[in-house]
């Protein structure tokens, strides 16, 4: 009789245990269940904006749409030799009279850089400041391209003891404003357009002989509207080719500035950019090339039935430091 008590003991013993540890697993069971059910799921990382839509704030002639970080500080060596019309008369324009701008910029907060250059153009110097803000940054997801605002004042040094060109120093000031649009397709492929306004104080002008009595002033405007386009195609990670193309949209009376027609090659490392190219821009200035380009990349017939030579292409580069800190 005392076996069977004792076994009935030990026999409710464990029944109690298994439920206890049944009991325990599926409280436990339970709770984890519920946990994972109230958690808050990851948020989704931010869209990150596009990196190295073009490898520099320069595209031959115009300005990119890239606009460096803060910090840093960027010194450019420009040049333009002369036409190649002369042939080896000039060595195709190597030995001609050349252009060079000496330029500085830097970036004191995100998205804004500034900067100033001097240009030497046919003996005369001009000077510039200009401003470039990135508004839009390229986000896959939120922004399809890259919107940036590009400002330029320049102000001429060039003599005029008699005042035939500026009669007030205000006459010497040109600006030139644009906003540029671009969007890098893939790695390879990046694609850019511009529209942009110049303006000149002083519109410069000739006066043309009518009879022996009259003279005729013929002059240009103050204001040129124009467009661009330029295209950076890599051929390696260091290795790019270049092409661009500048149309003036507002007509002179006479004058008128011609397009610009540049293609090249960019060269990259880690802190310089090297371009080397052709083109007829020579002024090394934005809104002087727009306002007063003399070379003529397309030959053309006048109304009167002269011809004009086209072909009117030079070769340029380009060298570009950066510095971040």
């Amino acid at each position: 009789m005392t076996n069977i008590k004792y076994t009935a003991k030990r026999f409710l013993l464990y029944v109690i245990c298994l439920f206890g540890v049944a009991f325990t697993a599926g409280t436990a069971a339970y709770a984890q269940n519920d946990s994972t059910a109230t958690t808050t799921p990851e948020p989704k990382p931010k869209p990150r904006p596009v990196k190295n839509t073009f490898q520099s704030s320069w595209l031959i002639d115009d300005q990119s749409v890239i606009v460096p970080f803060k910090g840093t500080f960027e010194a450019d060596i420009q040049h333009r030799f002369g036409p190649v019309t002369n042939g080896i008369k000039d060595l195709y324009g190597l030995y001609a009279s050349a252009n060079m701008r000496i330029g500085f910029d830097y970036a004191p907060i995100n998205n804004l850089y500034l900067g100033f250059g001097a240009t030497r153009n046919g003996g005369n110097m001009l000077l510039d400041g200009s401003a470039k803000y990135a508004l839009l940054r390229q986000t896959p997801g939120k922004y399809p391209v890259s919107v940036t605002y590009y400002g330029n004042i320049a102000y001429a040094t060039k003599a005029d003891p008699d005042h035939v060109l500026y009669t007030y120093q205000t006459q010497r000031l040109s600006f030139f404003n644009e906003i540029i649009v671009a969007r890098k397709l893939n790695d390879k492929i990046s694609v850019q357009g511009a529209f942009s306004v110049s303006h000149q104080n002083s519109v410069p002008g000739y006066y043309a002989q009518k009879d022996t009595t009259s003279f005729v002033y013929k002059e240009e405007k103050f204001d040129m509207f124009g467009a661009s386009f330029s295209a950076r195609y890599k051929l390696t990670d260091v290795t790019c080719i270049l092409v661009e193309y500048d149309q003036p949209l507002t007509r002179f009376s006479t004058n008128n500035p011609h397009p610009n027609v540049a293609f090249g090659f960019e060269f990259n490392t880690s802190g310089h950019t090297f371009q080397l190219f052709a083109g007829n821009y020579s002024l090394l200035n934005p809104q002087q090339n727009s306002l007063s380009n003399s070379n003529n990349p397309f030959g053309f017939k006048q109304t009167d039935g002269t011809k004009v030579k086209g072909g009117q292409f030079l070769i340029g580069f380009n060298i570009t430091r950066l510095w971040n800190f």
